[in-house]
């Protein structure tokens, strides 16, 4: 199962780092950057987070939606990254994985990173958490945001 959202809000993101890039073409900062180029690297890394996320999904063969399954918690900083606790809750009499994309969008709705975390032997009736991280530094405490949740 692959979600196109992952790929559409890549692009949503992508598109809105051009836009800003351009209207600021002239510009630049201490370091010689200009926003053209601090945009373009942000856009490149919001797709390449993107991909690998959905790379990861696409793994897991035979996975049921369980998206009513997991939660993410408030959003911390550690260490200049974003970070999340996501706890799944498992309905089922058997032990289970989960395998969870989990978004970072900012006020706008535009993508500003994605990751996948697992979140193996659930026991039955119960609950388990991992951590999720965001790849690179982001300001702002934005929400996570479950994209997407496979129970396997």
């Amino acid at each position: 199962m692959r979600s196109s959202h992952g790929t559409r809000n890549a692009v949503v993101a992508a598109a809105a780092a051009v836009a800003l890039a351009a209207g600021m073409t002239g510009c630049s900062n201490d370091t010689g950057e200009t926003p053209k180029s601090v945009a373009s690297k942000a856009g490149e890394a919001v797709e390449s987070a993107t991909a690998a996320a959905a790379s990861e999904m696409a793994k897991i063969k035979g996975g049921l939606n369980a998206k009513a399954d997991v939660k993410a918690g408030p959003t911390e900083a550690v260490n200049n990254r974003l970070s999340n606790e996501i706890t799944a809750t498992n309905p089922t009499d058997q032990a289970v994985d989960y395998t969870v994309l989990v978004n970072w969008k900012d006020s706008s709705g535009n993508l500003l990173d994605a990751t996948v975390v697992s979140i193996d032997a659930v026991p039955p009736g119960g609950t388990k958490s991992a951590t999720a991280q965001t790849h690179r530094d982001l300001s702002g405490t934005p929400p996570a945001e479950i994209g997407q949740a496979l129970r396997h």
